[in-house]
């Protein structure tokens, strides 16, 4: 990643990130809040999620139909998200219109508006979501398995929220938690582009440093009781195949592990992109690959394990082959897990997928909007530096450490196993 990240809190809070990236006439604005399904209570799920949804309908100043047309008749494009542990908005512009972005969301910060009709029209919006999401038979058995590897944390839920709090929420309840959250001192503003950054942070504190600072924010006191032996779920509707999901308790992303175990991911299915897009697929000459799907014992095998404010999990998913069974696939994968554990990579391999890596973070760093949505997420869960020192990181892992991470992790005690199994045999009507 080119350029220097200049770093400014305002006199509210809000921090300050500016990159000045020349290559290309661009700039993109982000703006992070520390607010995600990790902080909802029992009851309010899928709250954050449906606070995003409602900052695109406006404010006074600027209606929400009218926010599509102003970015497309400035050239630019603009989107927002909710994750677990953050949610965030973006704007990318040409550079000399990134102004814009910077009025948008220091608008909808304090001037929302949560009508009571929109309110309504989004719940309905909401709850179509979730049930699209319900067609897929693996979006079950991943709600399942989640709501069994957490028994406490929120992470067991989906971001979405589940079905009931989504018809009982109420439009008080949303508003509350966006003035709660949706504050100066909660978020965190990131530019990067082609622009001066003396002359940007004068924009900045133009739009935002008069904003007010927000309450101080409720504590968090999730911590999941450590799993003390293997958990098991079984989802039977109907369903297109068999799947299996294996869930390990993992670290979180400040643990000294967290590379290690980034590196297991790569060796096992694949490196992996953190950013939008990325780059070309490497899983065909990964060990799940070729030990379950040249085998012809799953249509598909992967492996997945990202970032996280808290303690997650180290997942494995897989669809079983038509003729095979789920107990075959799980033997399989587990096999594969005792192979790393024993063995740990191959020198070769372990080569080929730090090669693979770095070209994956390579791509994430191509665009101007990527490299901002890096430097966000990483500030979000730990500090915006690791965008840069990541590589480092991942160049230090040795194979030792890589078989060893399989050996702490990869364990019985911390698993949690899930198959979904059709109700109507695949192929039947």
């Amino acid at each position: 990643m080119t350029g220097t990240v200049h770093a400014h809190t305002l006199r509210n809070g809000m921090l300050v990130l500016l990159r000045e990236v020349h290559s290309a006439p661009l700039a993109t604005s982000w703006i992070w809040y520390r607010v995600g399904a990790r902080n909802e209570a029992p009851g309010f799920t899928g709250i954050s999620h449906w606070v995003e949804h409602m900052l695109f309908k406006g404010t006074p100043q600027i209606p929400g139909r009218d926010l599509d047309r102003l970015i497309a008749r400035n050239g630019g494009t603009f989107n927002g998200f909710t994750s677990h542990d953050y949610t965030a908005y973006f704007e990318t512009l040409p550079a000399d219109r990134i102004e814009l972005g910077l009025r948008i969301e220091s608008d909808r910060m304090i001037n929302a508006v949560f009508e009571d009709h929109e309110v309504e029209n989004e719940r309905t919006v909401i709850l179509a979501e979730r049930e699209g999401y319900e067609n897929d038979a693996e979006w079950w058995l991943n709600e399942a398995v989640m709501a069994a590897a957490f028994q406490i944390h929120p992470y067991r839920n989906e971001v979405i929220g589940w079905r009931d709090d989504l018809l009982t929420l109420t439009r008080e309840r949303l508003f509350a938690h966006y003035q709660t959250f949706y504050r100066p001192n909660n978020a965190v503003l990131v530019l990067v582009g082609d622009f001066d950054g003396a002359t940007m942070l004068r924009y900045v504190e133009r739009y935002f440093d008069s904003l007010p600072a927000g309450p101080a924010l409720p504590p968090l006191r999730w911590r999941e009781p450590e799993q003390q032996g293997e958990r098991r779920v079984i989802v039977r509707r109907p369903g297109p195949a068999q799947y299996v999901q294996i869930a390990y308790h993992a670290a979180d992303c400040r643990h000294p592990d967290f590379a290690a175990l980034l590196v297991l991911d790569a060796v096992l299915s694949g490196a992996k992109s953190l950013s939008f897009g990325g780059g070309a697929q490497t899983n065909r000459s990964a060990r799940l690959y070729r030990a379950l799907v040249e085998t012809r014992l799953a249509s598909y095998a992967s492996s997945g394990f990202r970032p996280s404010y808290d303690p997650h999990l180290f997942e494995f998913h897989a669809m079983v082959q038509d003729g095979r069974s789920v107990d075959e696939v799980e033997r399989a994968l587990l096999n594969e897990i005792v192979v790393m554990q024993d063995h740990g990579p191959r020198a070769d391999e372990l080569a080929r997928v730090l090669k693979q890596m770095r070209a994956q973070i390579a791509y994430s760093h191509e665009s101007v909007t990527n490299q901002a949505l890096m430097l966000g997420m990483w500030e979000m869960l730990d500090h915006y530096g690791r965008a840069d020192s990541l590589l480092d990181e991942i160049a230090a892992v040795h194979a030792d450490d890589v078989r060893r991470a399989a050996q702490t992790y990869l364990v019985e005690r911390r698993r949690t196993v899930g198959y979904f199994v059709p109700t109507t045999p695949p192929g039947d009507p």
